[in-house]
């Protein structure tokens, strides 16, 4: 099993119980490896002082279970704005943004890679238009990684503590 997959099992209750949602577990890296958790509250904000309770808790948790062998760094933090899409929910949170997504084999054509607008998500399917501007439809298991696109438009939103955003924007370019 993956120790990303691993830490995911074991810290996910106390992550809730702190009121905190999971977005992401990696692990991996040069020399030095990095155990990577990306949380935030319900809200969507994940301040300093929630990195730090969250840090402490998976820390005591790692300790105690050891699931990864040998030295790592531990790096709690929140999504950030071009923050990662990794559940459902933010396929239909995040729609009216640019987004990258890669797939984990090659659609029909053979293309992996994607940049455009995220239409949604429904039943198990992402939309996007692609800058090129094809529509596509990819089914939620056959993405491997996925991200928002750091755009000016993105940064107004989030200036604008994303009130408003992208459901009652018009999402046109």
């Amino acid at each position: 099993m993956d120790p990303s997959d691993k830490v995911v099992q074991i810290i996910e209750e106390t992550t809730a119980s702190l009121g905190l949602e999971l977005i992401r577990v990696t692990f991996g890296g040069g020399r030095t490896q990095t155990l990577q958790i990306m949380a935030e509250n319900s809200d969507g904000t994940m301040l300093v002082d929630d990195c730090a309770r969250l840090s402490r808790e998976v820390s005591a948790l790692l300790d105690v279970e050891d699931p990864i062998t040998g030295e790592y760094m531990l790096e709690v933090s929140s999504p950030g704005i071009d923050r990662p899409l990794t559940r459902p929910k933010d396929f239909s949170k995040w729609a009216g943004f640019d987004i990258k997504i890669e797939l984990r084999t090659g659609n029909d054509e053979g293309r992996r890679r994607f940049k455009g607008r995220l239409n949604g998500f429904e039943d198990g399917v992402i939309g996007m238009t692609t800058l090129e501007g094809d529509e596509f439809k990819i089914p939620f298991e056959e993405m491997l990684k996925a991200k928002l696109l750091l755009t000016d438009e993105l940064l107004k939103a989030a200036a604008n503590g994303f009130k408003g955003y992208p459901a009652e924007q018009d999402t046109k370019k």
